[in-house]
Parts: C-alpha cells; structure tokens; sequence
C-alpha cells in the first residue's frame, strides 16, 4: 500500500473516530512532530533546575531509587 493510500485510510479512519483519549494522543503525536524541541519552551528556572540535576549526576550525589522507595516504604 503506497504512502497516499495510507493516508487517505487514516483521514477516513479519524474522521469516524469518536474516542476522545484516542484523539488526544494523536494530537499529541501530531505536535511532537511539528514542534522544534520541547526543551524550547522551558522557563530559566526549570533550565537551571535541570542543569543542577546533571551536575548532581555527573557527580554522583544521587540516590537510587530503589533506596528512595525503601526509605518511603514503598
């Protein structure tokens, strides 16, 4: 089946479609593609909060989260 039938079969296929979590998902695929980098859209604060998080890992100073859940109990 060429690329255009296979379109045409998912145009058809949608615009039946009355699942809204179905649609959502799609719409999310859908912006995840036409979006340049997600990373884009974050505040300095959430940027910097990464970068600390990094550093953090590159120098070890973390907990694995197995021993997190343990010292939870869960």
């Amino acid at each position: 089946m060429g690329l255009e039938a296979i379109k045409l079969e998912l145009i058809e296929w949608l615009t039946k479609l009355d699942d809204e979590d179905t649609i959502e998902y799609l719409r999310v695929v859908k912006d995840s593609k036409t979006e340049k980098d997600w990373a884009d859209n974050l505040i300095c604060e959430q940027k910097s909060g990464i970068g600390r998080g990094l550093k953090a890992i590159d120098e070890c100073r973390v907990t694995p989260h197995e021993e997190i859940k343990k010292r939870f109990g869960l």
